[in-house]
């Protein structure tokens, strides 16, 4: 096991370039995220490099409470289930995600939307989140967790005001609860529960 989780030293990558991008002018700073951003028009001309690029950065610092819940989240799997299939479950959801919502949006005329800024952290986080619901106590807990996870992350989706990023999350989440159910499949009994 790593003395130090990758979950923490990924989150507080991310926040340090946050900061550092804080500190250069707003016209660099646009231009740099719109590079990184999985948005409809860098995936259109094939810019597919962004779909890793994206989770590397966040339009501003993350706030303190979402950090630690991020760390804890990607420290827990990695606990549970090891960084390599923490890393993977992360980067699947993120882009498998992205590609669900790029899917929906690409036909879109609407400039604003096909130039949206789309990076940050939140994709793999919910797919990681989804994902350790197999390491809850089987049978209902197990079920209510991931019905509970899923209603909550279907608000936003079912609101006026949605946004495609809330979709994502969506998205995200679902692709997570799906490797779960893998997991159980896969393994039975036999993998690290929550105590």
């Amino acid at each position: 096991m790593n003395p130090i989780p990758l979950g923490a030293v990924y989150a507080g990558g991310v926040q340090l370039g946050a900061y550092a991008l804080e500190r250069i002018g707003p016209a660099e700073r646009e231009r740099l995220l719109l590079g990184c951003s999985t948005n409809v028009d860098n995936l259109a001309a094939g810019r597919w490099e962004t779909l890793l690029t994206s989770a590397l950065v966040v339009e501003e610092p993350l706030p303190l409470p979402y950090a630690l819940l991020l760390v804890a989240v990607l420290g827990y799997a990695e606990y549970a289930y090891g960084a390599w299939w923490t890393a993977a479950v992360f980067l699947f959801g993120h882009a498998a995600a992205t590609l669900l919502v790029y899917g929906a949006l690409r036909r879109t005329s609407d400039r604003p939307t096909r130039r949206a800024l789309d990076v940050g952290t939140s994709y793999g986080f919910n797919a990681v989140l989804g994902a350790l619901t197999s390491a809850l106590p089987r049978g209902a807990v197990r079920t209510a967790a991931r019905a509970g996870l899923l209603a909550l992350a279907a608000v936003p989706v079912l609101k006026r005001g949605r946004t495609f990023t809330d979709a994502g999350h969506l998205a995200a989440l679902g692709l997570g609860v799906g490797v779960s159910l893998a997991v159980d499949c896969l393994s039975g009994s036999k993998h690290p529960k929550i105590i």
